[in-house]
């Protein structure tokens, strides 16, 4: 279904041969997943034909995932490229995805003029099915389980290291894998959004930042939930009073037709008149699903036009160097109407007993 969809946008935008070298593109299209390191995987395909080129070490598995499309193997020494070009024959103008072809790649390619296609992939992957969908629901439920458990374990003295360890454990009970490395952020290092977790114990009065999810099947969810060890200051209270009023209304200008700036822009009016605008550092979110971050962008003045089935993340925050930082981020669908948001564990500043 995926491939033939890709198949019309050629055929709509006059590009009659296309190599796809991106392993998550291929795998959407064909339901062959790998990862193949240093060796050529190339998705070559046309108007009426499709051939899946892999390494003879991955035929098996491709030709048990890749359904009616045509497998082509190389062994090791030999030229895959060699394969591509045969099966794509003389293509003056061929689609590649230019974000993920290296040049040296495109040499090897030996075609005239590139067209990019990148972003005809990207679009057909932005729009969700329902088989897709239901996975993406999944993955949040099962992140949701995890996010109620975490939090209640959490104490003092534990490390932002051995919290998420503890994650990655929580998650593979849930017979999924990590959606990508957890983020546990202690303290001041909550005001760094992409802070790696370290031997920082948690100390009384810290804030924490977790920031995780769970992928289901190839489909990953991302969501992130706050606490305070102790009770919280009047600081700690309205900051994360006014991210999670941020979060509200930028999920209340969801829908098919706003731009992904909009939405943006209806959480930064929140933070910007509570005066913390300076500490809105990151767009308000992005694309969820085969990746963890994928189209569309919601970034300051986007003019990229929702539409129903997109699947995304709302995730304002604010980041006070020396302080700390609070965000709160939920996965959402996109429908005509309004929002439909999978992530449900609770958006409250969850207090740890220190004692």
């Amino acid at each position: 279904m995926s491939l033939k969809r890709f198949q019309d946008w050629m055929r709509s935008e006059g590009v009659s041969a296309a190599c796809l070298t991106d392993p998550t593109s291929i795998g959407y299209l064909t339901g062959f997943f790998c990862r193949p390191y240093e060796r050529v995987l190339a998705l070559a395909v046309s108007d009426g034909t499709a051939v899946l080129v892999v390494p003879a070490l991955e035929r098996e598995n491709a030709e048990g995932s890749a359904g009616d499309v045509e497998v082509a193997a190389y062994a090791d020494g030999e030229d895959g490229f060699q394969l591509v070009r045969e099966a794509l024959g003389d293509a003056s103008r061929l689609g590649v995805e230019k974000v993920h072809l290296t040049v040296a790649r495109a040499e090897a390619l030996r075609a005239g003029e590139l067209i990019d296609c990148s972003v005809g992939v990207r679009r057909l992957r932005a729009v969700k099915m329902p088989a897709e969908i239901e996975l993406l629901a999944q993955a949040a439920q099962a992140t949701d389980r995890v996010t109620d458990t975490i939090l209640a374990e959490l104490r003092p003295g534990q490390t932002e290291l051995e919290v998420s360890a503890r994650l990655a454990a929580l998650i593979g009970s849930e017979g999924c894998r990590l959606s990508f490395e957890s983020l546990v952020q202690f303290g001041p290092n909550s005001a760094l959004p992409h802070h790696s977790p370290s031997d920082q114990p948690l100390a009384e009065g810290d804030l924490v930042l977790l920031d995780f999810g769970a992928s289901q099947a190839g489909y990953h969810a991302d969501t992130t939930r706050m606490a305070v060890a102790g009770d919280p200051d009047e600081k700690q209270l309205e900051v994360h009073r006014v991210v999670l009023e941020a979060r509200d209304r930028a999920i209340e200008a969801v829908r098919q037709g706003v731009t992904a700036g909009a939405v943006d822009q209806a959480a930064r009016r929140v933070i910007s008149e509570a005066g913390y605008g300076d500490h809105f550092i990151h767009r308000v979110g992005h694309g969820i699903g085969l990746e963890a971050h994928e189209d569309p962008s919601l970034e300051p003045g986007s003019a990229y036009v929702l539409e129903a089935g997109m699947a995304i993340t709302i995730e304002p925050g604010v980041y006070i160097p020396g302080w700390g930082g609070i965000r709160i981020e939920d996965d959402v669908i996109v429908e005509r109407d309004g929002a439909r948001v999978l992530t449900a564990a609770d958006r409250g500043l969850k207090v740890i007993a220190t004692r």
